[in-house]
């Protein structure tokens, strides 16, 4: 019996328990709609993985409960909304929402469009988010009453007055998460108000557990302090060092570096690494396979820590979706007759892939030049346009009156649009005849595609002549 009730304890007691929380909401405004919640997989990537979703009723009610081990950050996206919680477990948490106001048509059609982001308001006004959504706007209006004095005079009185408001107002509320993003949303501000170097401050971060790796506060004041902190460093004195050490993929060196100049040890100098070799391989100032390598390396893909290894698997996909010689993946959809097509039918040819919006002005004028490049090179390619789900009708309509060849297809959930992670239309890429990523950077209809392709099947003729003479 002691046994038992020793264990019970222990499990009582232990911070791997999970409990519950309960989110609702209603609002008649939202009838019939769905609100899914999501949450970051890692503070590097920030690769989304889904949390739960809200689906309301004819009356626009909705309820859903979940199982939580600690409080949580996740995020909803809809309308022109991006709606941000925090969820505590053993909370029944009653979300209030804005009116519903859907995406414009340019909203719809623009690649750049930012959601308005906001701290959603719950019934009961000493739950985390509420104390969080206030703590915000009071540090806003502080900031903004102080603009001058902080970001231009670059008074430090006005920051100590900051915080002494903040503390007078919010230094008793006794949540843990609630201090830690306090003390990082004030640590940005003293880092954008009075341009701190990284190395200032950087020892902020070690020891910060886990559990906040991926909250707001954290993630963006980390972003900030070691974004391009490698390309920074080959321009310092012992630059070379630093490169040196990069493309011979001396992993050893590079955490020592982050030990000594940044203070930081342990699991955190190790997130600090992979957040710098995922900048340096978008920079061009190292060598890309050396960064592969060091991030596809037993240090992070077998590391005890389980959201390191999150890190590095989404870092090391990102970094080579869709490279050269890559398979690409294959497109299976409804063609404008509702017949299955897939971009893999067929072989011998390089496959021209053509993510369009056909409702776009601009993706329509590619469009419309396909016929040139298709008369040109019909013998060597084969077009794939790749369609957002738009009017069926209108979409038919244009393609018989324009007489675009290619095989359309009409990617009606957005799928492939998603998978080849197309952010802006019209998007394209080139296959080889084995459905592999022939370039990375290939060029839309009107922007010199035609002249692209010819230099590929020059370079191609002449290659195949030189293993003829051998």
């Amino acid at each position: 019996m002691r046994v038992i009730f020793t264990l019970l304890f222990a499990v009582l007691l232990s911070p791997h328990v999970f409990a519950s929380v309960t989110i609702e909401c209603h609002n008649p405004g939202y009838a019939g709609k769905k609100l899914n919640f999501f949450a970051y997989s890692d503070p590097i990537s920030l690769e989304t993985k889904p949390v739960f979703s809200l689906d309301f009723d004819k009356t626009g009610k909705a309820s859903k409960s979940i199982e939580l081990k600690a409080d949580q950050f996740i995020f909803c996206d809809f309308g022109i909304y991006r709606g941000l919680l925090f969820i505590e477990p053993n909370q029944n948490i009653i979300l209030q929402l804005p009116p519903v106001r859907e995406k414009s048509f340019a909203d719809q059609k623009n690649p750049y469009f930012e959601p308005v982001s906001f701290w959603f308001a719950t019934n009961d006004k000493k739950q985390l988010n509420n104390q969080i959504s206030t703590f915000t706007n009071r540090l806003n209006q502080l900031t903004d009453k102080y603009f001058d004095q902080l970001y231009f005079r670059l008074l430090k009185q006005y920051y100590d007055s900051v915080n002494y408001f903040i503390e007078m107002e919010f230094g008793k509320i006794q949540s843990e998460t609630f201090q830690f993003h306090k003390k990082f949303a004030l640590k940005m501000v003293e880092v954008d108000a009075f341009r701190l170097k990284t190395e200032d401050y950087s020892a902020l971060f070690s020891g910060v557990k886990t559990q906040f790796w991926l909250h707001p506060s954290f993630t963006n004041l980390f972003d900030k302090s070691f974004s391009g902190q490698l390309s920074f460093s080959v321009k310092s004195v012992k630059g070379d060092e630093i490169r040196k050490a990069v493309n011979q993929g001396n992993i050893s060196f590079l955490i020592k570096h982050i030990n000594t100049k940044y203070k930081i040890t342990g699991e955190m100098a190790d997130l600090v690494l992979l957040k710098m070799l995922h900048d340096a391989f978008y920079s061009g100032d190292f060598s890309n396979r050396a960064v592969q390598q060091m991030i596809k390396s037993a240090r992070f893909t077998g590391h005890q820590n389980q959201m390191i290894r999150e890190a590095a698997s989404n870092i090391f996909e990102k970094i080579t979706h869709l490279q050269t010689a890559s398979a690409a993946p294959v497109i299976c959809l409804n063609n404008l007759t509702g017949q299955k097509t897939c971009s893999n039918q067929t072989t011998g040819k390089y496959k021209y892939i053509i993510f369009a919006d056909s409702e776009m002005a601009v993706s329509r004028e590619h469009l419309k030049y396909l016929s040139a490049i298709e008369e040109k090179y019909a013998k060597s390619l084969e077009i794939f346009i790749v369609l957002r789900n738009t009017d069926a009708a209108q979409m038919k309509k244009f393609f018989a009156e324009n007489e675009v060849p290619g095989i359309k297809l009409v990617d009606e959930s957005s799928e492939f649009i998603n998978q080849y992670k197309v952010k802006s239309f019209p998007q394209c890429y080139l296959l080889d005849q084995n459905h592999k990523v022939k370039i990375t950077s290939v060029k839309a209809p009107l922007d010199g595609f035609e002249q692209q392709f010819g230099a590929i099947l020059q370079n191609e003729r002449i290659e195949n002549m030189r293993k003829q003479g051998k």
